[in-house]
């Protein structure tokens, strides 16, 4: 019980220094980063994600470990490992990369775009 109070009270402490470090970029951004968490619930619904499941992929898409969501929710690894799984099978993905590709690739198709245009392309 103590190796779990000491991994949540880590745990904590790591959240607490990156929420720091991103307080001015987060500032910054505030009204799009509050369209896109509207945009990412609307579709948890439309997949009809419960309440657990929601938390559950929020935290996977803020790059938690499911160690670290067992910890934080004082549940298994297993439980979580099992909710992953729904999460994927209810949206149709394979995991924790295509979940984060499914709403992070395009924000990058401008960057995609311009890196297409500047590099010139080579005949053989």
């Amino acid at each position: 019980m103590k190796k779990v109070k000491t991994e949540q009270t880590t745990l904590h402490t790591n959240l607490e220094r990156a929420i720091a470090r991103g307080e001015e970029w987060r500032e910054k951004s505030r009204k799009q980063i509050g369209q896109m968490g509207q945009a990412i619930i609307a579709q948890f619904e439309v997949w009809e994600l419960s309440p657990a499941e929601t938390d559950i992929a929020g935290l996977i898409l803020k790059g938690a470990s499911l160690r670290e969501i067992a910890v934080a929710r004082e549940t298994s690894e297993v439980t979580i490992r099992q909710q992953a799984q729904g999460i994927y099978r209810k949206s149709g993905l394979t995991g924790r990369v295509e979940l984060s590709a499914y709403f992070l690739e395009s924000l990058f198709e401008v960057a995609e775009f311009r890196n297409a245009v500047e590099q010139p392309e080579y005949k053989i």
